[in-house]
């Protein structure tokens, strides 16, 4: 789990929503190994607690390899509230100067990971179904973003989890579709409006071996199958979560200093056709 590559994150400090499973959290192990200091956020303190012990464990393993000096924490957080990010953040802040022995406390790398997925045809959909989908993607990315925005002005990196839905639109979730294109617009908006102190820019994963896939999988009842996606790809297979988080730190990277504005596809070719 812990990554051998250098992304020139030691000493940082990492926050990221939906860091308790899939790409977050895949995200997090790296820049543990790293040397970062992550905070994974998350609505399930079960699922969050699980996944610290997981990643010190990894690290523990690492003990001897000088990479893998990072920590990781779990916060409690539902993006879709404000009130819930300002609290988040404030206990992210309050450790941090803890830490720091009263220096200004700062948040070097957010990734707003946090995302849910559905599909169904616009003819049937609610309003409730449309909240659903576009609290956490869209106002959720928004809301964090907002709440870290004082700890990071003097400079960071944001990096935004949309999908290649969101650059080229897909079949049968329009609603994700248009939950996907807004963080991509709000990307470009954001890089604008907060340089040259922060940079932003967004990865656009494809189909990713995730629990959230695993979930898609069975919401669609047989309608398709792994195997069906899989055939859909140039490279004939969907991507690992680890593919998709070593891209997500390289885009973190210090070393990538003069990329904001940035819509990153890693989808196995799908868009290109």
């Amino acid at each position: 789990m812990m990554s051998k590559l250098k992304y020139g994150c030691e000493g940082l400090v990492a926050v990221i929503s939906g860091g308790t499973s899939g790409i977050g959290l895949a995200a997090a192990a790296k820049l543990a190994a790293d040397g970062a200091r992550v905070y994974i956020l998350g609505r399930s303190r079960a699922k969050g607690e699980a996944a610290v012990r997981q990643l010190q464990e990894a690290m523990a393993l690492c003990r001897g390899d000088a990479q893998a000096q990072g920590e990781a924490f779990f916060v409690p957080c539902d993006v879709s509230k404000a009130a819930s990010c300002k609290e988040a953040v404030a206990k992210i802040g309050e450790r941090e100067k803890s830490l720091l022995r009263e220096q200004q406390a700062h948040i070097d790398i957010l990734i707003n990971s946090a995302g849910v997925y559905a599909e169904q045809r616009l003819e049937n959909m609610t309003e409730a179904d449309y909240a659903a989908i576009m609290d956490t993607n869209v106002k959720g990315t928004l809301l964090l973003t907002q709440a870290c925005l004082p700890l990071m002005y003097s400079g960071g990196s944001i990096i935004n989890i949309a999908s290649d839905a969101g650059v080229s639109g897909n079949y049968g979730c329009p609603v994700y579709c248009a939950s996907k294109g807004a963080v991509v617009s709000l990307t470009r908006a954001l890089a604008l409006d907060l340089a040259p102190q922060i940079r932003v820019n967004c990865v656009c994963p494809a189909d990713v071996d995730t629990p959230l896939l695993a979930r898609q999988l069975v919401d669609a009842n047989g309608g398709y199958t792994l195997a069906d996606m899989e055939a859909s790809y140039p490279l004939g297979r969907i991507g690992r979560a680890e593919e998709i988080a070593h891209v997500i730190c390289s885009v973190a990277s210090p070393a990538n200093s003069f990329m904001t504005g940035s819509i990153i596809t890693v989808d196995g070719g799908i868009t290109a056709g």
